[in-house]
């Protein structure tokens, strides 16, 4: 009982993976039944009575057999192609031959192999078929009701036309079942090959979406750190001049309204950035100015804001790539945003050394710092940390509470 239920598991049906080699199957099929079923000529004897009911139910089986096809272990397997080989000889027996196997039902177990096993397992069944074959044939008897005529010997032994004649036949089975055995392989091959293509091609749909997804995650942190870092800088710098007019607003009017003015341009500056920002997302963040100029820029805009000139330093040269370039203006314009957001330094420091093997930028700052690993969740840090990533660098910052903040960012110049 239990082998039975284990032998159940194993083996697994599917569809006939070929219609045309099935279509061949049925033209084979339906030839064999027509031999099995033709009277027997006038000079030979049946060597047994025919059995209607048990050639039916074989040929039956055989053919339906022919509709799943074993998709378990090798053993499974084996075992459909010896019940295919049994009800074979049921069916030759029920059609009255006697012990033997069918030509045309030999080929069709033949084309199942080729679908179910390898190549090599195909050939050693198709050899074992050859073997059914000549067995069958040499097996065969003519008994002879009359002796033939004379005129139809030609003077040779009727033992030596029969030999022949199996012969012959041998050698006719021998040539069809190279065909098919060829045939058949060169067609599941071509089979294999375009459910293969069609995996690949399906794998690749699929990870075409995935670089998609990912295409438009990066995107999109892309256009938020282009929006954090632009927009939020010039927020931060009027947000720090209205703090300003607020404090000199009753003490010195003139002051408080050139803070005033200085606010109502950086926000014509925001309202401009928000208008053309989809334009600008994919313009040069240096408009067409040199690093060092841009850089320049910054420290003014960050002097006049917070009353501090950075200490700035370049050494080396910078013929970097445009991808650098605005990689490291975007840091420092961060950095600064951040220093005057939150540090309350007095004293800031930057710090590019461009060599030919590698580009270093620092920044430093005397503020009142923080904890790295509490301050997780800063967009701008993160955005600092993912830029120099893109570009295969690497991020560094060391801060401590009172103690001041460092940030590095080392790329590779090439």
């Amino acid at each position: 009982m239990n082998i039975a239920l284990r032998l159940k598991r194993n083996i697994k049906l599917e569809q006939h993976p070929l219609r045309l080699l099935l279509y061949m199957e049925w033209i084979l099929f339906g030839i064999s039944i027509i031999i099995m079923n033709l009277p027997p000529s006038r000079h030979m004897e049946a060597y047994n009575n025919i059995n209607p009911t048990l050639l039916i139910l074989s040929i039956s089986i055989f053919g339906a057999m022919g509709l799943r096809l074993p998709n378990g272990n090798q053993l499974s397997k084996l075992i459909y192609i010896l019940v295919e080989l049994l009800l074979i000889v049921f069916a030759n027996i029920g059609a009255g031959f006697g012990i033997g196997f069918a030509p045309g039902l030999l080929l069709i177990v033949v084309i199942r192999s080729i679908l179910i096993l390898q190549f090599t397992g195909s050939v050693l069944v198709a050899c074992f078929v050859w073997v059914c074959c000549v067995f069958t044939i040499n097996a065969i008897k003519i008994p002879l009701k009359t002796p033939p005529p004379p005129e139809m010997l030609q003077g040779g032994n009727i033992n030596d036309i029969v030999w022949i004649a199996k012969l012959n036949f041998v050698l006719l089975f021998s040539l069809v079942l190279i065909f098919v055995l060829l045939l058949v392989n060169a067609l599941f091959a071509e089979l294999q090959s375009r459910q293969q293509l069609a995996l690949a091609h399906e794998r690749l749909r699929e990870y075409a979406l995935r670089i998609e997804d990912q295409a438009t995650l990066q995107e999109r942190n892309r256009i938020a750190r282009e929006i954090h870092d632009a927009l939020g800088h010039s927020l931060t710098a009027q947000s720090i001049q209205l703090e300003n007019a607020l404090v000199y607003l009753e003490s010195n009017l003139e002051k408080a309204k050139g803070f005033l003015l200085e606010a109502r341009q950086l926000s014509a500056n925001v309202l401009q950035e928000v208008r053309y920002s989809v334009a600008t997302l994919h313009s040069d963040p240096l408009q067409g100015k040199s690093l060092d100029a841009a850089i320049k820029l910054l420290i003014v805009d960050f002097q006049s804001r917070m009353q501090i000139t950075p200490d700035y330093s370049l050494r080396g040269n910078l013929s970097i790539p445009h991808e650098l370039n605005g990689t490291v203006y975007r840091i420092i314009q961060e950095a600064l945003t951040n220093i005057s957001k939150h540090s309350k330094a007095t004293e800031v420091k930057i710090d590019i050394q461009a060599t030919t093997d590698s580009f270093c930028l620092r920044v430093e700052d005397n503020g009142i710092g923080f904890d790295p690993k509490e301050n997780t969740t800063g967009f701008g840090l993160k955005g600092m940390q993912e830029r120099t990533s893109a570009l295969g660098g690497q991020f560094y910052i060391t801060s401590k509470p009172q103690g001041g903040c460092h940030l590095m960012a080392l790329f590779p110049s090439h």
